[in-house]
């Protein structure tokens, strides 16, 4: 066990010893949390399982088991001292103990993923350390970038790739540590699961891809199972293993593992495949020096419409993710593109539960009737497909390098901005070219506006809510969104939201595209804040859960 997790563990064995919780704290902390929790709606997320095979029932089962494990992979991945935390909040039935619990179980930690990643369980650190548990808790960017300085080529690359950890080593010099080795523990476990699954489906595109996925969880080596993935077609569809770095707030380099078992549904996924089409003509109309687009992409990325049966690790933490695009790994995106996923379920609830509220609340009386939930649905389509387009693979100053490494701990909060606003040009383009029909031209804008105050409530520490404050204020200052200060209500102009759209989509791609790390720092400290204006309209809304709380019955035995 290393010295920092060692401390960790004992200060938590202080924190949770009888007596170090006030009677007083007690009475108050419930009320507390039960108020940060209503911020969270219950909602019953669930799937149509009736057409699917026996085999593929037994696999489902296998893989929720999987998914679990997940779980426990991401808890630790997230702090040295979860695991424990959560045990003891478990075994605590006093009130504050049970709210602790809930909402911990919420947060995947002691950090309150909406209030900017504070602590809500005393004695915890107070925000969650920004490399999570990745690296050690007393190491520094600076001290890691020196560190570095002393590798050879292949070592570099293998201390900031995706699946490794880093470590003191004797003497308090820094190790790269792989994940296959550093979890030795729960992947074997995870693995076993995977080949259950695999032996019990009847779709052989699935056992293919659970298979190399059981094997990638104990070599560290994913590209062929990502490979498999970007095949996979099956009525069964799953994403299991480390991809996202947003927890990864010094640098964006390191993978957090989590799932998303779900069931296809056909009538939606054949429907959208239709804009994989589409994908090389909107490459092509980029705001961006031709140099900058990739003249030929991938083979066509497929495009998947599932509903969610549950979800595992970073997947269940806070805001409950509706869409994705997936694998990151560089090499996998130039060859093959990016795979699409859209939970319609998730995004049903979201609408229902959320958008609708806040667009009641905070747009101009006028353009009201003009959010649907069809845009909605499209433009988070669209914003996925916008992740797998642009700049990716690049050169900087003649080296080669990645949008994501040059752009460092910014990366997810810029990139997710790119995403947003230039599925909006996508759009735009395509029903320029009469490829989407012009009837969408408001409802897109103007769900998209109502859908800002929506995201931007998560939170500006949390990637998505940075990107699109950065947005608001943008597209404020440019004049395609108008601000009625006595009603504060919003509109759109639309004489000038497209252009605005096509101009931000330039400057944040031609960034990317330069490794220009200043120039991003500079238009995210500008415009990726919450201004007074903004604070005081989301106070507004408090009364509208930020999001939902999925309850999965189909995860139960």
């Amino acid at each position: 066990m290393n010295s920092a997790r060692a401390a960790a563990l004992l200060l938590i064995g202080a924190l949770m010893a009888p007596g170090c919780t006030s009677r007083e704290e007690e009475q108050i902390a419930p009320s507390k949390l039960a108020t940060d929790m209503a911020r969270y709606a219950p909602t019953v997320i669930t799937a149509d399982t009736t057409a699917l095979s026996p085999g593929d029932r037994t696999a489902l089962a296998s893989l929720v088991r999987a998914a679990a494990v997940m779980d426990r992979l991401f808890l630790r991945q997230t702090w040295g001292g979860n695991e424990e935390m959560m045990r003891r909040l478990a075994a605590d039935q006093t009130p504050a103990g049970r709210e602790r619990y809930r909402y911990f179980m919420v947060n995947m930690g002691p950090w309150s993923r909406l209030d900017a990643n504070a602590s809500f369980v005393p004695g915890t650190p107070a925000t969650r350390p920004h490399g999570a548990n990745y690296y050690p808790e007393d190491m520094t960017r600076e001290g890691f970038n020196a560190w570095l300085g002393t590798l050879p080529e292949a070592d570099r690359q293998r201390a900031k790739g995706y699946f490794t950890a880093i470590r003191r080593a004797s003497g308090g010099t820094l190790s790269i540590v792989p994940f296959a080795r550093e979890y030795a523990d729960l992947l074997p476990e995870a693995a076993m699961h995977l080949r259950e699954a695999a032996a019990a489906t009847d779709n052989a595109s699935l056992r293919t891809y659970l298979t190399l996925r059981a094997d990638a969880f104990l070599s560290d080596d994913y590209y062929r199972s990502d490979i498999a993935w970007m095949d996979l077609d099956s009525p069964v569809d799953v994403t299991i293993g480390p991809y996202e770095v947003y927890m990864d707030e010094l640098f964006n380099y390191k993978a957090a593992f989590e799932a998303f078992i779900t069931i296809r549904n056909e009538a939606e996924s054949k429907k959208l495949g239709y804009f994989a089409n589409h994908l090389q003509t909107i490459e092509n109309a980029l705001p961006i020096k031709p140099a900058y687009r990739n003249p030929k992409l991938g083979a066509a990325a497929p495009i998947r419409v599932v509903d969610l049966v549950v979800t595992g690790g970073e997947a269940r933490a806070g805001v409950q993710t509706a869409a994705f695009n997936l694998p990151n790994d560089e090499r996998v995106v130039t060859e093959r593109g990016s795979k699409r996923v859209m939970l319609k379920n998730v995004q049903e609830a979201k609408f229902n539960t959320i958008l609708k509220p806040i667009a009641a609340l905070v747009l101009d009386p006028s353009q009201r009737n003009d959010v649907a939930f069809e845009p909605f649905f499209t433009h988070i389509l669209a914003h996925e497909l916008m992740h797998g387009l642009g700049p990716h693979a690049i050169a900087v100053r003649g080296r080669k390098s990645t949008v994501r490494q040059e752009m460092k701990e910014l990366s997810s909060a810029f990139e997710e901005a790119k995403a947003d606003v230039a599925a909006l040009f996508a759009l735009h383009t395509l029903i320029d070219r009469g490829l989407l029909d012009a009837s969408m031209t408001k409802p897109l804008a103007v769900t998209f506006l109502a859908g800002i105050f929506r995201s931007v409530r998560f939170g500006i520490t949390e990637a998505h809510g940075r990107g699109m404050a950065l947005q608001f204020s943008y597209m404020l200052e440019n004049g395609a969104i108008v601000h009625d200060s006595t009603a504060d209500t919003y509109r759109v102009n639309f004489t000038r939201f497209a252009e605005v759209a096509k101009n931000l989509t330039g400057e944040i791609m031609t960034i990317q595209a330069e490794g220009d790390y200043a120039a991003a720092k500079k238009m995210l400290d500008s415009y990726g804040v919450m201004t007074p204006g903004l604070q005081l309209t989301l106070d507004r809304l408090k009364a509208i859960p930020v999001d939902i709380a999925p309850e999965f019955p189909l995860s139960r035995p």
